[in-house]
C-alpha cells in the first residue's frame, strides 16, 4: 500500500503504461479535466517502456489536481503483472485499472467506480456494446474469456475485461500473489462471486498500436490453462484413456480379421496413419504435463513476478517526489 498519500484516498486510478511517451501527456490532460468529487489519487506504472516514457514521467505537470506515484519496472513483465504492483502502491479504497491507450475515457472509469460504490459486489467489469481494438485483440479476448468460462467457472454471460474496479478488501486478497504468471481476473474469480457489470463507451486507440503480441496472447492463453485449473491435464488424461480404447478395437478387429480371413498384407498408409495419431497424442499430453511441471519449477525457484526500479510520489501542489 501506498504509505505515502493521504489515508483520505477514497478512489485510485491504476494505469499500466508500455512505450506511451507519445500519449502521456494526452492521457494527463484527460485525468487532469476529470470531474470526480471523490478524492482521488493516480498511479502510474512504466512497465520497461523502451521509448522516452521514463524520460516523461520526470516532467509531470505541477497543477495537477490530484498525487501522481510513478513506479518504474526493471524491464517488461507484462499488464498482469505491472497492474498487480501498481495496486500495491495504491491508496484507494476503491481502484479502477484501465488501459494507457485512452480507449477507455477517465469519464467512464469513474462511472464505473461509482457503480461499484453504489453496489454491494466486490469487483465491477466493464462491457462494451462495440470493441474498438484490432480484430486479432479481439480474436485473443473471445479466446481468452472462452478458456475461463470452462477452466475457471466463469458465468457465460461476463467479458473479462482490464478494465475493471475492485474494492480494497478484493485487492488485499489478490495482490499477496506473488508466482511468476500472474492472471488477474483468475484470481478475482477465485477469491469472489460478488460481481457486477457496466456497460461503457469505448474509444478509439489515440495513437500507436497495442502492446499485445501474438507471442503475449499465447503467453497469457497458457497462464489461463496452466496456472488457475487442472482440467488440461484432466483432458490429456481422458485422451489417453480413448487412445488406449480405440488401440484395443483396433489390436482386436486385426486378431478377428485374421481368424476369418487368414493373414492379410498390411497397409502402410494405415499404419502410417496410427503411429502418426498415437505419436502426436503421445507428444501434446507431454507437453501438457511438461508446461505444468515447468511452471511448478519456476515458481519454487523464485521466480519473480517484477521487480520494482523507482517509486516516486508526487504531491499535489508539485511538492518534490519522495
Amino acid at each position: 500500500m501506498n504509505h505515502h498519500a493521504p489515508a483520505t484516498i477514497e478512489l485510485s486510478f491504476v494505469v499500466a503504461l508500455y512505450n506511451t511517451g507519445p500519449t502521456l501527456s494526452l492521457l494527463l490532460d484527460a485525468f487532469r479535466a476529470l470531474n470526480c468529487a471523490h478524492a482521488w489519487e493516480l498511479v502510474l506504472v512504466d512497465d520497461g517502456s523502451t521509448d522516452d516514457t521514463s524520460v516523461r514521467l520526470n516532467h509531470l505537470p505541477s497543477d495537477f489536481p490530484a498525487p501522481i506515484t510513478c513506479v518504474r519496472l526493471a524491464r517488461n513483465y507484462g499488464e498482469h503483472a505491472a497492474v498487480l504492483e501498481g495496486c500495491r502502491r495504491s491508496s484507494g479504497k476503491h481502484v479502477v485499472c484501465l488501459d494507457d491507450d485512452l480507449q477507455n475515457p477517465p469519464a467512464e472509469a469513474l462511472r464505473l467506480a461509482e457503480h461499484l460504490m453504489s453496489s454491494g459486489a466486490d469487483v465491477a467489469y466493464s462491457y462494451y456494446e462495440e470493441k474498438k481494438h484490432h480484430w486479432f485483440r479481439n480474436l485473443g479476448s473471445r479466446v481468452v474469456n472462452a478458456c475461463a468460462s470452462y477452466l475457471l467457472n466463469k458465468p457465460q454471460d461476463l467479458y473479462l475485461s482490464s478494465f475493471r474496479a475492485m474494492r480494497r478488501e478484493l485487492l488485499e486478497r489478490i495482490t499477496g500473489y506473488r508466482g511468476p504468471y500472474p492472471y488477474i481476473d483468475g484470481m478475482i474469480l477465485g477469491a469472489t462471486n460478488r460481481i457486477t457489470r457496466l456497460k461503457v463507451a469505448h474509444a478509439g486507440r489515440a495513437s500507436g498500436k497495442s502492446g499485445y503480441t501474438p507471442r503475449k496472447l499465447v503467453r497469457l492463453a497458457l497462464t489461463v490453462l496452466c496456472d488457475f485449473s487442472v482440467m488440461p491435464l484432466r483432458i490429456a488424461s481422458v485422451l489417453g484413456v480413448l487412445l488406449c480404447l480405440l488401440g484395443l478395437a483396433i489390436m482386436a478387429e486385426v486378431v478377428l480379421e485374421m481368424a476369418l480371413l487368414g493373414r492379410q498384407q498390411a497397409g502402410w498408409a494405415s499404419l502410417m496413419g496410427a503411429l502418426t495419431v498415437f505419436s502426436g497424442a503421445q507428444l501434446l499430453m507431454l507437453g501438457i504435463i511438461g508446461e505444468y511441471v515447468g511452471r511448478a519449477f519456476l515458481t519454487i525457484s523464485g521466480k519473480p513476478q517484477s521487480f520494482v526500479r523507482s517509486v516516486e510520489h508526487h504531491p499535489v501542489q508539485g511538492g518534490a517526489a519522495a
